[in-house]
């Protein structure tokens, strides 16, 4: 075992030989091979290469070297295509507080019975007046971040569950195509995480309808790993032991307390919405989710991580995500935000 594997318990050192091909002894070999591609994309601001994060990706794309530096060159490119998102992507940005105080995303401290860490979100609880999609989506996304520095997370994945309960249709009318595809490419193409499976339950049938729509636009593989429960928890049951669930999906835990993660990351003193001065501080992340995360925050507090469409929705959806008009940015102006900097 490297240095770079440092850490892992011996299960999932394992897990990562037989399910993701890596190999201890071409470790180094293996990232500095995506490392040397990157004079090829003289376009794109390539600002972090070290070991552990080029790792990341290639556990990602089951060390495969020309699909990581594919995903590697995404990950960049999506940032510099979206600047605004990435300004200020820190979590005491005040859109990105809010999300994460309302539940966006929620994060279950206990994993499945794979390792997996799970994640959860209440769609109905998305007041549109309050948060922008937008800033749900960052939060998402800096969530990760901070995840994913976790190796155990690099290997074991994440489970995305969303409960669309109580989830109306005017709701439904603004997740309009462009936030939809934006989403799409900031989280099935452009980010380094395992999602073993992606779960909608109480889901209406507009939604079930939107899901059929934009279906030709996802990967096959994640195609195959979206699963549409209705109000059948049995069926999530028999994917996710209830063990590991809270009570709202049938689980043995109790509810799940919306604020657990937005505490996690901004301290005991998140319920103040008048100042935004909080940072994020490690010392959060060790008091309520162990040494391992610790570690994780140190390293993203050292690197400055922490920036009426009516009855004819599915038509319009179907229509505007056919459509391909990305945001171009230079490299120069992607480098001068110093808040971005390090992701």
């Amino acid at each position: 075992m490297t240095h770079l594997q440092a850490g892992l318990s011996s299960e999932t050192t394992e897990k990562a030989r037989l399910e993701l091909n890596e190999n201890p002894d071409s470790l180094h070999a293996d990232i500095q091979q995506v490392r040397d591609m990157i004079v090829t994309r003289p376009d794109i601001g390539f600002l972090r290469t070290d070991d552990d994060f080029i790792l990341r990706f290639l556990r990602a794309r089951k060390f495969n070297q020309a699909e990581t530096f594919r995903l590697l060159a995404q990950y960049f490119q999506f940032r510099q295509q979206n600047l605004d998102m990435f300004q200020s992507f820190k979590v005491d940005d005040p859109g990105i507080k809010r999300a994460l105080m309302d539940g966006f995303p929620g994060v279950l401290e206990t994993p499945d019975q794979h390792g997996r860490k799970i994640l959860i979100l209440f769609a109905s609880n998305w007041d549109q007046g309050r948060n922008s999609f937008t800033d749900i989506l960052r939060a998402i996304l800096l969530s990760l971040e901070v995840l994913i520095e976790n190796p155990e997370l690099q290997i074991n994945g994440f489970i995305l569950i969303i409960d669309w309960s109580n989830f109306s249709f005017k709701q439904a009318s603004k997740l309009t195509p462009n936030i939809l595809k934006q989403a799409i490419e900031g989280l099935q193409d452009s980010f380094p995480a395992r999602f073993g499976g992606i779960h909608f339950v109480n889901q209406p049938w507009y939604i079930h309808a939107m899901y059929t729509i934009i279906k030709p636009f996802l990967k096959d593989k994640t195609r195959k790993r979206i699963f549409l429960h209705g109000n059948n928890l049995n069926s999530l049951h028999q994917l996710i032991l209830p063990d590991c669930l809270p009570s709202e999906f049938g689980g043995t835990l109790p509810p799940y307390d919306m604020g657990i993660w937005a505490r996690t990351l901004l301290g005991p003193n998140y319920n103040d919405e008048t100042e935004y001065t909080l940072t994020y501080d490690a010392l959060h992340v060790k008091e309520n989710y162990g040494g391992r995360d610790k570690e994780c925050a140190d390293k993203l507090l050292k690197r400055g991580c922490c920036s009426s469409y009516g009855n004819h929705l599915p038509k319009i959806i179907w229509h505007k995500l056919a459509q391909h008009n990305p945001q171009h940015a230079g490299e120069a102006l992607y480098r001068k935000d110093s808040n971005i900097r390090g992701l």
